[in-house]
């Protein structure tokens, strides 16, 4: 027998949460060819696996990376992915992705990406179907595997402008063949950003056409949901009634839950939250903060059983992060961001937007006037938003500030501070939000429900532009989760904790033959001392590499090892649905 690389003596964790065995792994033209004794065997590379934990690479398969990867330094944003074990990741999600662009509509849909990435990106962009895109990306190569989701509010940008309203007839035509190009182009699925613009203004009936669409063509409905607060549990009900309808599977992305807040002055429950988090630093005290949560994925886990079609994505850490202008009342983001910008300058109607904010309420199905679904604002407070990243250099002090602060610092009420910062950013401004600090130990534990529930895949939900703060889960999520919550506090199974990296998101987006150590899969490998595995990346420091990833292979290339990171020549490939490698 003849190998490309053996991996001797390795304890392998092979992604299906069965036993941990200690064997040699051999790789042969991409693939793992053989897990065994291999004492006989010849190869061209031997590395030593002793003590070390080998395990498929990672999976993620909610990302936002997707907006960096046609980019020329590519290999230099993307390394934080690969310096972690990620091998295959996901993007596309949230309704937001950089494919289709057709002609009627692109003005906006280019004012859409600009906000969101910080630069324009007409001279980057060289395509316009999903096709032409994922041609595009294939063709001047990735530096790991990358699947993508069809952008449910791109296309709907492509099919109908900006209107805030249900699509017509031929509006959901459009909408249909886009999708259907998408999907036969390679596209997972089709994702959805219901809490944002402008998926928020869709209905379930133009939801359940697409879906019908995705069923049809064996893809996956992901979604952001509409609301992670009061409605919550209607937001779940609506994506699941669309697949009692259409047979769909779907996808709940980054399952949490915001408690119900009714005003703007620090009222209790946030005060008693921000207390709670500064009492936990002196004493680690046992407080559960899942129960809400365990109870919502107990209910969850019954659907599943039942034959419901149904995954769940959570993230290891508390604080999000998204556009500033999603936390405005949805009418203020029709019609462009020249307009968009000229409401949050014209001074009555900035008052107006600030009155709705401090009135609004979070009511089903929150399109009625003064109403919309995550209130963020009222929700988190001003002490609860984050400047997590601006594009003027002039600017760049305030990164990391919250809005609270931002008041402060500029002698005005935070909403002031909030609406000039987007005026002179041009509506580039992205925020954190949670209820105390990004990392904050305290508030984190109301993650070990979904940290150890079978259903949940592990996911980054990080973005990468080159610029600002990034998440810290960009550089740490698999060694952050892996290490505190299998290794160090015992949550969950280190067997079990590895599947929820690696097999289960692969089987929920449909993705063969990746997430598992088993002769004939994709050689996407991770050795790790999983000792010495862990981060020191923080909010204020977010751009550490872990310890303890030893080894990082790629469809059977070693891109990470003791020398080094090695992005060329590049391993990476196109991952479509039902596509073997």
């Amino acid at each position: 027998m003849e190998f490309d690389t053996i991996i001797e003596s390795a304890l392998v964790v092979d992604g299906t949460g069965g036993p941990v065995h200690r064997r040699d792994v051999a790789i042969r033209a991409g693939q793992i060819a053989a897990v065994d004794r291999l004492d006989e065997a010849v190869a061209a590379e031997r590395v030593c696996g002793d003590g070390l934990v080998l395990c498929p690479g990672f999976v993620d398969v909610h990302s936002h990376a997707d907006l960096s990867a046609h980019l020329e330094d590519q290999p230099r944003l993307l390394e934080p992915l690969v310096r972690q074990g990620i091998t295959t990741c996901v993007g596309g999600n949230c309704g937001l992705s950089l494919a289709p662009i057709l002609p009627l509509h692109e003005s906006p849909i280019y004012d859409f990406l600009e906000a969101f990435t910080g630069r324009d990106q007409r001279s980057e962009i060289r395509w316009r179907s999903f096709g032409e895109y994922l041609e595009t990306i294939e063709q001047q190569g990735l530096v790991l595997n990358m699947g993508f989701l069809a952008p449910h509010g791109i296309i709907r940008i492509n099919a109908m402008g900006q209107h805030r309203r249900p699509a017509g007839k031929d509006e959901l035509e459009a909408m249909k063949a886009m999708v259907t190009e998408s999907l036969d182009a390679g596209a997972l699925g089709l994702s959805t950003g219901l809490q944002y613009f402008p998926g928020s203004f869709s209905d379930t009936a133009e939801l359940v056409a697409l879906a019908r669409v995705v069923h049809s063509r064996g893809g996956v409905f992901t979604s952001h949901l509409r609301s992670y607060s009061n409605t919550l549990e209607l937001a779940i009900e609506e994506i699941k009634e669309i697949s009692r309808r259409t047979g769909v599977p779907i996808q709940l992305s980054h399952l949490f839950w915001i408690p119900q807040v009714h005003d703007l002055v620090d009222p209790w429950i946030r005060r008693l939250v921000r207390t709670g988090a500064r009492l936990y630093r002196r004493v680690k005290l046992p407080i559960p903060l899942d129960l809400a949560i365990a109870a919502i994925l107990d209910r969850l886990g019954r659907d599943i059983d039942k034959g419901l079609p149904l995954g769940i994505y959570g993230m290891p850490t508390a604080a999000g992060f998204t556009h500033l202008l999603a936390f405005f009342p949805p009418w203020v983001l029709e019609d462009g961001l020249e307009k968009v910008l000229g409401r949050v300058a014209h001074r009555a109607t900035r008052q107006r937007m600030f009155q709705e904010i401090v009135e609004g309420k979070s009511i089903w199905p929150h399109r009625a006037p003064g109403t919309w679904s995550m209130n963020f604002f009222k929700l988190m407070g001003w002490e609860g938003v984050y400047i997590m990243s601006v594009v003027s250099d002039e600017n760049k002090h305030l990164e990391g500030m919250n809005l609270a602060e931002l008041g402060r610092h500029t002698g005005k009420h935070p909403f002031e501070a909030a609406c000039d910062l987007l005026l002179e950013e041009n509506g580039r401004v992205l925020v954190f939000e949670t209820f105390t600090r990004p990392g904050d130990p305290f508030l984190e534990r109301s993650l070990r429900a979904t940290m150890q529930n079978p259903n949940v895949s592990i996911v980054t939900d990080a973005i990468m532009l080159g610029y600002g703060r990034p998440s810290h889960l960009f550089y740490d999520c698999y060694p952050k989760y892996l290490s505190r919550y299998a290794r160090d506090e015992g949550v969950v199974a280190l067997q079990e904790a590895v599947r929820k990296c690696t097999s289960l998101p692969a089987a929920q987006l449909g993705i063969l033959d990746r997430g598992r150590i088993e002769v004939g899969a994709a050689a996407d490998l991770v050795l790790l001392d999983f000792q010495a595995l862990g981060t020191s990346s923080t909010f204020e420091h977010p751009d550490v590499f872990p310890t303890g990833v030893r080894r990082v292979w790629i469809n059977g290339r070693a891109v990470l090892d003791e020398t080094g990171y090695h992005p060329e020549p590049r391993a990476g490939r196109i991952v479509r649905r039902g596509e073997r490698p």
